[in-house]
């Protein structure tokens, strides 16, 4: 079962990454050159990791919400714990995805990439949050149902 899932999480985290990599690159495309990140906490600039937290948090949400409908229907947990799934998932990928993104500004400073090395970079980005998502929501139930 465990590793059904795991492909599960795979398959699911390449279809988001391709879905929603495809979706950036519309935002991408108009310009020559993406920073990855920029040296302040409020910025109006473009950026791939500020779109990619933004995308995180609700991919997060919205994924969590989707898996919950494919638990079968007599494991599913009461609708509030399955809110408070969703506040997790949503908190801790924001945190993640922050996290992660003030060390690389730290750490590398400002670099700009191509608009579709941009775009690859959050459908990477998209895909590892899917997967860990679909991951966490199914496990605790798919260890009951073995």
């Amino acid at each position: 079962m465990k590793t059904t899932l795991l492909q599960g999480a795979i398959i699911n985290g390449v279809i988001n990454g391709s879905i929603n990599g495809g979706i950036q690159w519309f935002s991408f495309k108009k310009h020559e050159t993406v920073p990855i990140s920029v040296d302040s906490i409020t910025n109006q600039e473009f950026t791939v990791l500020g779109s990619a937290v933004h995308l995180s948090v609700t991919l997060a949400m919205i994924l969590t919400f989707v898996a919950y409908f494919s638990i079968k229907k007599e494991m599913r947990p009461k609708i509030t714990s399955f809110l408070w799934l969703i506040l997790k998932h949503g908190f801790f990928t924001f945190g993640v995805a922050t996290g992660l993104s003030v060390m690389w500004q730290y750490k590398m400073g400002s670099i700009e990439v191509s608009a579709l090395t941009g775009t690859l970079l959050v459908g990477l980005i998209a895909s590892v949050v899917a997967g860990v998502v679909n991951y966490l929501t199914l496990k605790p139930y798919s260890e009951t149902s073995s």
